[in-house]
């Protein structure tokens, strides 16, 4: 008789493909099943307990099997699983975009549902160039995108996204963007001051020779997360932003990983007081419990689309499950936590705790930089500390570090050779303390061959 994970791993590997992975590897190995969560620990099938050290990759903010918001989505059952937004509304979705509004950058009071970061993302490409558009601006009709840029994986999405080894592929179906660097300081020679400039500088330039042509800058806000958690030096964020106005094109911000107090503040755009034209939020929306994203609008896009129908100025875009009351629902709980337990606030001091805790890995001799902004942090293993040489692609350093920490009790998914530990924010200190000390001891045990534990 076939025990049940026998049974699951064979059906697994007979019917299931998964994302972002490559299947002939993953099926030459033993699969990971999930049975259960219960806090920030998830459970196999076997009964193993795992901390979810990248909140189910970078959405859970209140732990798994939350009462408060497992009631949210039981008392919606009770009422109406969905209804379409399409020529009228649901009750979570009206009251849930009024709380969005009121706790977004100034001047975001628009709100389009959608299903995942990059639909939204795909959204907020749309609504920048139809909003030239519906004003008689036909030559704005190209975007900026940045450096190692990540922006979800539909054609659009893709299409201002600039990390290779995802996006190549697909670039006969693609439209073309402008790229300018992020501002990466460890790679850069000038350090951060001058990776700063070459970024600020790139996009000036970019913005005083071919703005016409231009309906939108899209941006990881402060920390560029599947290009490594590359952290923004300060102002920079500042700085793009007023160029943009300054030149008469729309900043669209893709908050769908910073969002949700993962920085430190609700949004990283609060961070440095930018209120972009357009924002794209997901990830953390619902607390990470369903599928729910929106793409934020200034009243003035939302009035660019405002006319008479006969003006065909209508945006005609909408999915199936466009504001589902069942997701809209458990959002509202999800924020109404974030009140109640000030998790916001929580994070600063969390951060600091995890930094503390990190600082002796600088010395270690394969741990090139440590980089953090509030729980994103993302560790970068090089081969050689001096020269910053970074080890091949092959030896798969992050991937081996990753599964050194399943086995030590916690799951984590790097970036190539970044190692990313991005906990719950309901992470309690003491639960922080021992992801921490995994997170060291994998790293240690595969780029030294020794355990610290």
């Amino acid at each position: 008789m076939i025990t049940d994970l026998e049974r699951l791993s064979t059906l697994n590997k007979e019917h299931l493909w998964h994302p972002f992975t490559q299947m002939k590897d993953y099926n030459n190995s033993d699969p990971l099943i999930i049975e259960r969560g219960e806090g920030i620990k998830l459970y196999d099938v076997q009964g193993r307990a795992y901390y979810d050290g990248f909140s189910s990759v970078w959405l859970n903010v209140h732990g798994h099997n939350v009462p408060e918001l497992n009631q949210a989505i039981t008392d919606q059952l009770g009422r109406v699983a969905h209804s379409t937004l399409l020529g009228m509304a649901n009750v979570p979705a009206i009251e849930l975009a009024e709380k969005l509004a009121g706790i977004a950058p100034k001047g975001l009071n628009k709100v389009f549902y959608s299903d995942s970061g990059a639909t939204g993302v795909e959204i907020a490409i749309k609504m920048a160039f139809q909003y030239w558009h519906n004003q008689g601006i036909r030559g704005k009709k190209s975007f900026i995108t940045m450096n190692q840029a990540y922006h979800g994986d539909t054609i659009g999405a893709v299409s201002v996204g600039a990390i290779p080894l995802y996006h190549d592929v697909f670039r006969p179906l693609l439209f073309p963007s402008h790229v300018i660097p992020y501002p990466y300081a460890y790679r850069h020679q000038g350090g951060e001051t001058k990776a700063l400039e070459a970024t600020l500088t790139a996009l000036s330039h970019l913005l005083e020779t071919r703005a016409e042509e231009i309906a939108a800058l899209i941006v990881e806000p402060i920390v560029q997360g599947a290009g490594g958690i590359i952290v923004m030096p300060p102002n920079c964020l500042r700085e793009m932003a007023a160029l943009c106005r300054k030149h008469g094109v729309l900043l669209i911000a893709d908050e769908v990983a910073t969002g949700f107090g993962r920085t430190g503040a609700m949004f990283a755009c609060d961070l440095e007081g930018v209120s972009p034209d357009l924002m794209v939020i997901g990830k953390g929306l619902t607390g990470g419990y369903l599928p729910v994203a929106a793409t934020l609008a200034t009243d003035e896009v939302y009035n660019a689309f405002y006319a008479d129908y006969e003006e065909q100025k209508t945006f005609f875009h909408g999915h199936s499950f466009t504001g589902n009351p069942l997701g809209c629902a458990v959002a509202l709980a999800s924020l109404k936590l974030f009140e109640e337990r000030k998790l916001v606030e929580g994070v600063r001091a969390k951060a600091s705790f995890v930094e503390h805790k990190l600082e002796p890995l600088k010395d270690r001799p394969h741990v090139g930089e440590i980089r953090q902004k509030g729980l994103m942090i993302g560790i970068e293993l090089v081969r050689d500390k001096v020269s910053r040489e970074p080890y091949d692609w092959a030896e798969r350093i992050g991937v081996r570090a990753s599964l050194r920490a399943r086995e030590l009790g916690m799951l984590t998914r790097p970036l190539g050779n970044v190692i990313v530990f991005i906990p719950p924010l309901a992470s309690t200190e003491a639960e922080l303390d021992e992801m921490t000390d995994i997170l060291a001891d994998s790293i240690i045990s595969v780029t030294e061959g020794a355990s610290v534990t």
